[in-house]
C-alpha cells in the first residue's frame, strides 16, 4: 500500500495521536476508539497494548468484564507533543500541496484541461478544490470508492467513474493513500495525457504511463 500522508512522523504517530486524543474526550471501549478512529478493531488492541506498555494509557476493569481506558500524566505529555508535531508538519503540507497544485493546474490549462475530477477524497483534495479558483480551473467532482460523505466543499463525492454525470477533460491524483493504483487506473481509462499529479506524491510520471497502458 502507499502512503503519502501529511504528517512527516508517519501514519503510526498518526494513529497514537488519533488514539490518545480519543481516549482523552472519553472513548471508554476499544469499539467506540475503532469507530471514531474509523480502523479496524484487531488494530485499536494492537495500538492500545503498546500504549499502556508504554505508559501512555492506563487500563482498568469495569463491570460486565469492559475495560476502562484514562490517559496518565506520560500519556498527556506524548499527546502535546504529537500535537505540536502534526500542526508544524501539517501547515508544511499545506504549503507544498498549494504549490504543487498551481503547478499542476497550470499544467491542465497548458492541455487544455479545463473541467477537472479528482481521484482520492482527501486533505490534498480539499486543497486542490481552494486552489482551483485561483487557478483558473474547475474540479467537477471527486471519486473515491472508500469515502462516506457525498460531498466536499460543495464538490459530489461519487464512488466510480461510472457515475460521473457532469462533463469533464482530465483527471487530478488526490489519493494520498493509494496514489500509485489511483494513477493507474485513471491511465487506463483516459489515457496518459489527461492524468496528472501533483509532485508531492512522488510519483514518477513516465514510469507510470508506460506501466499503466
Amino acid at each position: 500500500m502507499d502512503r503519502a500522508l501529511p504528517n512527516g512522523s508517519g501514519e503510526d504517530e498518526r494513529i497514537v495521536l488519533n488514539l490518545l486524543n480519543s481516549v482523552d474526550d472519553g472513548a471508554s471501549s476499544r469499539r467506540r476508539i475503532a469507530e471514531e478512529l474509523g480502523i479496524a478493531l484487531g488494530l485499536v488492541n494492537a495500538y492500545l497494548k503498546r500504549c499502556v506498555k508504554k505508559g501512555l494509557v492506563k487500563v482498568r476493569q469495569a463491570p460486565a468484564r469492559h475495560y476502562a481506558y484514562y490517559l496518565t500524566p506520560q500519556g498527556f505529555a506524548e499527546k502535546s507533543r504529537l500535537t505540536v508535531e502534526y500542526l508544524s508538519s501539517s501547515f508544511s503540507f499545506f504549503r507544498q500541496a498549494k504549490a504543487d497544485c498551481a503547478q499542476v493546474f497550470e499544467a491542465a490549462k497548458q492541455k487544455n484541461l479545463q473541467n477537472l475530477v479528482l481521484c482520492g477524497k482527501s486533505e490534498l483534495a480539499e486543497i486542490a478544490i481552494l486552489s482551483a479558483v485561483d487557478c483558473g480551473v474547475a474540479i467537477v467532482a471527486i471519486v473515491d470508492q472508500d469515502a462516506r460523505e457525498t460531498r466536499l466543499l460543495g464538490r459530489e463525492v461519487i464512488s466510480d467513474y461510472e457515475h460521473l454525470t457532469a462533463p469533464f477533460d482530465g483527471v487530478i491524483v488526490t489519493d494520498l493513500v493509494n496514489f500509485r493504483r489511483a494513477f493507474d487506473e485513471a491511465v487506463r481509462l483516459y489515457g496518459p495525457d489527461r492524468v496528472l499529479a501533483p509532485k508531492l506524491l512522488g510519483l514518477n510520471i513516465s514510469e507510470r504511463r508506460g506501466a499503466a497502458q
